[in-house]
């Protein structure tokens, strides 16, 4: 029996509604939950100050700053590689089995379990390397971990540009290196720092990799050798072993803030980035 073309149009799309309907029914349930639980917690004697009894008093502020030294750790690492990587695959390598052999190895990069990430930064920077458990050894990770993002973000906004700013520049005996700093890369700009911003989220919400590399320490960190406890880390541990289910509450609440704030950014910046061009 064949539907008619109309009525399956209908079905298609009331199925699709639906699948959309559960997909942010589930999103803000899990936004309402934390908020429920963790807002209350979430005061400023619990945001700047210390972490006392193992997490069961006291605030995140030796959390927050952890977190915020390992994103900009695996940022200042990660930003100049992926960045400088995207400009040579665009602009100054044609389609060839190189081209191919560093997107797939990205591809393969990205797809990496994080625990695996964790292992491989455990053994090279704290074992090898002997940073030991620091903010060194897990930002160095975290830059692994988000450097095919960088890369992939960074490409496409790069071959978003239109060609022919390139072949004015060109004719008016402007150098390539000039065209690609002056003109191709600003204009860029909304693309890559997308890529950034998404990164900055990634970073700011793992768990393994920062567990194996940073450690989880209680202590503020004063240096790039200090050991720390992430944010994610924090929750991780506060609910695994039921210390302190309250804070573990209010430590998701800040983190899912957060995430929120970032992605709102990067949505911001891709809607001005494609406006821009479209």
């Amino acid at each position: 029996m064949r539907l008619d073309p109309l009525l399956s149009q209908r079905l298609i799309k009331s199925l699709l509604w639906s699948l959309t309907g559960l997909t942010i029914l589930v999103l803000i349930f899990i936004i309402v939950f934390v908020s429920v639980h963790g807002l209350p917690q979430v005061t400023p004697q619990f945001l700047f100050s210390e972490i006392r009894d193992m997490g069961r008093e006291g605030g995140i502020f030796p959390t927050i700053v952890t977190t915020a030294y390992l994103t900009l750790v695996a940022l200042v690492v990660a930003s100049p590689l992926g960045v400088a990587t995207a400009i040579y695959l665009v602009e100054y390598t044609r389609e060839s089995w190189i081209t191919k052999i560093i997107r797939f190895g990205a591809e393969c990069l990205a797809g990496v379990p994080s625990i695996i990430l964790g292992l491989f930064g455990f053994v090279l920077f704290v074992m090898k390397m002997q940073l030991g458990w620091s903010i060194l050894s897990g930002g160095l990770s975290l830059s692994i971990m988000i450097l095919p993002t960088i890369i992939r973000t960074s490409e496409e906004a790069l071959k978003a540009v239109p060609t022919d700013y390139r072949q004015v520049c060109y004719s008016l005996g402007v150098t390539k290196w000039q065209t690609i700093t002056r003109v191709v890369v600003p204009n860029a700009l909304p693309g890559i720092m997308t890529g950034l911003v998404l990164s900055i989220g990634r970073s700011i919400g793992e768990t393994a990799v920062v567990l194996f590399t940073a450690g989880a320490s209680l202590r503020t960190p004063t240096t790039l050798f200090d050991s720390g406890r992430s944010m994610a880390v924090h929750f991780y541990i506060l609910a695994r072993e039921g210390l302190s289910m309250p804070n573990a509450y209010g430590t998701a609440a800040i983190l899912m803030i957060s995430i929120l704030l970032i992605n709102v950014t990067a949505y911001s910046l891709m809607t001005r980035f494609i406006g821009k061009y479209s």
